[in-house]
């Protein structure tokens, strides 16, 4: 003997309906976000600045520790949308850097990189990002 099947309650057929809705929208919710992130998400890496133009400053002397000097000159290498450029605050922090340094240390190439790096930081912050870059057009140390 079969029996006759059951006919569906009302909850049972309302539950059905609702997991139906629910997977239907946390589909649609995982599409959408695909969908944000793949199209119109924000990069989020700022761009390159592109070089401009490069000022050359004219060199100066500096005092080091011990009665010695140096004789440096310095450019900066500019960003395309810089605005103009005055040398003498990057002349005051090349002074403001070298002043007192132990002149041993500056005939070694990798402390001199180092000052370098120092300097192209602070100029950076100092002309608010206009300086990208900054070249050593004179060294000479005594």
């Amino acid at each position: 003997m079969t029996r006759p099947a059951e006919p569906e309650t009302a909850d049972e057929a309302k539950g059905g309906k609702k997991k139906k809705l629910i997977i239907i929208v946390v589909a649609l919710l995982v599409a959408g976000a695909a969908g944000w992130w793949f199209f119109l998400k924000p990069s989020g890496a700022a761009a390159e600045p592109v070089a401009g133009e490069v000022v050359t400053l004219e060199a100066i002397q500096v005092n080091l520790a011990g009665g010695h000097y140096l004789r440096i000159g310095v450019a900066l290498q500019l960003t395309a949308d810089a605005h103009e450029v005055d040398g003498s605050a990057a002349l005051d922090t090349v002074i403001d850097l070298f002043s007192g340094a132990d002149h041993a240390d500056l005939v070694k190439s990798d402390t001199r990189e180092e000052y370098k790096h120092k300097l192209e930081k602070a100029l950076h912050e100092d002309y608010h990002g206009d300086v990208m870059e900054v070249y050593f057009t004179d060294f000479v140390t005594q």
